[in-house]
C-alpha cells in the first residue's frame, strides 16, 4: 500500500487518505476516535472528490450522511473504503470487468443489447476484484474489521457487484446496499439466479428511482422483490422507489441516509 495523498472534505473532520495497490486506487476516511463498522463502496472516485467524479463533480457525500445517520443513533460513524473501479482511456471497460457478477454472466446469458462488449479480448474479472478488496485491500486499511459490523454499497453496476458479493464472499460483511441495481443488463432468468444464491442471512437494501436509466428499472425490480419476499427474506430485506430520482450521484446522496440507517440502526 502506497499513499498517494490526503486531503479535506467539507463536513467531514479529519483527512481522507488515498492510496494504491498495485494499479488500483482506493480512498478511504477512519473518524477520529476510531470506530468498529466499516463500510466498503465501490466506483471510490465519486465518493469522496468531486474532482475525479465521473458524473459533473457529483459525489455520494457518504462520510456526512454516515457522520449524521451516526450521529442521530448515538454511535461512532463507520469507516469508508472507496475503491476505485478500473476503467481508464485505455481500458473504458475496467469498470464492467470489475464489477459484473462474473459467475452469472456467462457466454451463454442474455445480454441487452446497449451492454454487449464486442471486443474479444474482453474478460470479466469480478473475482479477482473481490479477492483483492476483501484480502488485500481492507486487511490493509482497517484489519480489525467483523463480518457483523461491515457493509458493501454500490449503484448501477455497483448494486449487482454488492449483491454478488455476498454471494461469492458471504463470510466478510453481513449487510448488501445496492442502490439501482443493473437488473436490465440481462433478464429474469438472470436475476432468478442471482437472487436464489443470495445468503438469507444477510440484510440486503435496494432501491430506485423513477428517472432517466431508473425509469427502465420498475418491471425487474418488482419481479426480484418478489423472489426476495418469497424467498423468506422477512424484515431482513428493504426496497424502496424514489419520485423525481434518477441515475446519477446526486440522486443516490439525496437518500444515502435511509440505507445507511437500515443498516446502523440494529
Amino acid at each position: 500500500m502506497q499513499e498517494i495523498k490526503r486531503f479535506q472534505v467539507r463536513g467531514v473532520p479529519g483527512e481522507v487518505v488515498r492510496v494504491q495497490f498495485g494499479s488500483r486506487i482506493v480512498d478511504y476516511w477512519i473518524p477520529k476516535g476510531g470506530t468498529d463498522r466499516l463500510l466498503i463502496a465501490h466506483d471510490g472516485q465519486n465518493v469522496f472528490d468531486g474532482k475525479t467524479s465521473t458524473h459533473r463533480g457529483q459525489t455520494w457525500k457518504m462520510a456526512q450522511s454516515a457522520i449524521h445517520v451516526s450521529q442521530e443513533l448515538g454511535i461512532n460513524p463507520p469507516a469508508i473504503i472507496a475503491v476505485w473501479h478500473s476503467s481508464t482511456r485505455q481500458n473504458p471497460w475496467g469498470r464492467a470487468q470489475d464489477l459484473v457478477p462474473q459467475k452469472f454472466l456467462t457466454r451463454d446469458t442474455y445480454v441487452d443489447p446497449r451492454w454487449r462488449v464486442a471486443d474479444p479480448s474482453f474478460v470479466i474479472k469480478s473475482d479477482e476484484y473481490f479477492d483483492q478488496v476483501f484480502n488485500t485491500i481492507v486487511p490493509a486499511i482497517f484489519p480489525n474489521s467483523s463480518p457483523e459490523k461491515t457493509a458493501v454499497i454500490g449503484s448501477s453496476m455497483g448494486g449487482l457487484a454488492t449483491l454478488y458479493a455476498a454471494i461469492i464472499q458471504p463470510e466478510k460483511f453481513s449487510t448488501a446496499l445496492a442502490l439501482s441495481p443493473h437488473w436490465i443488463i440481462s433478464d429474469e432468468e438472470f436475476a432468478r439466479k442471482m437472487i436464489e444464491a443470495l445468503p438469507i442471512t444477510h440484510k440486503v437494501w435496494m432501491s430506485r428511482g423513477n428517472k432517466g436509466l431508473d425509469a427502465e428499472y420498475p418491471p425487474l425490480q418488482d419481479f426480484v422483490d418478489q423472489l426476495m419476499v418469497a424467498r423468506g427474506f422477512g424484515n431482513r430485506y428493504m426496497t424502496k422507489a424514489y419520485n423525481r430520482s434518477g441515475h446519477n450521484e446526486r440522486s443516490w446522496a439525496k437518500y444515502l441516509h435511509e440505507p445507511l440507517r437500515f443498516w446502523l440502526n440494529t
